[in-house]
């Protein structure tokens, strides 16, 4: 799942981890994990999160003893916001169920 249209202006890194932490968005990713899921130097990564932060698209929380990074939700899209309809939603619209 892809961030809202409205935070796709943003710069490729900052756009690649918002899209990384909407996709994950119920369990949140470590930076580890985020690094793993988006093609992005460290650094460009750090001070990408540091933006989104500062920004409050991005919210840290200390779980356990791990820090987990989950998108605001100001920018998981909603169900009708959706640009693309999953595989499933379009063969849903064409069978009677």
């Amino acid at each position: 799942m892809q961030a809202k249209r409205e935070y796709r202006n943003r710069a490729d890194a900052q756009v690649a981890i918002l899209d990384a932490l909407v996709d994950q968005q119920e369990e949140g990713l470590t930076v580890l994990e985020l690094r793993s899921s988006v093609d992005v130097p460290i650094g460009q990564i750090e001070d990408a999160l540091g933006e989104l932060t500062e920004a409050g698209l991005v919210r840290v929380e200390k779980m356990d003893d791990t820090t987990r990074l989950f998108p605001d939700e100001q920018v998981i899209p909603v169900a009708e916001d959706r640009d693309d309809p999953s595989l499933v939603d379009a063969v849903r619209e064409r069978l009677p169920f």
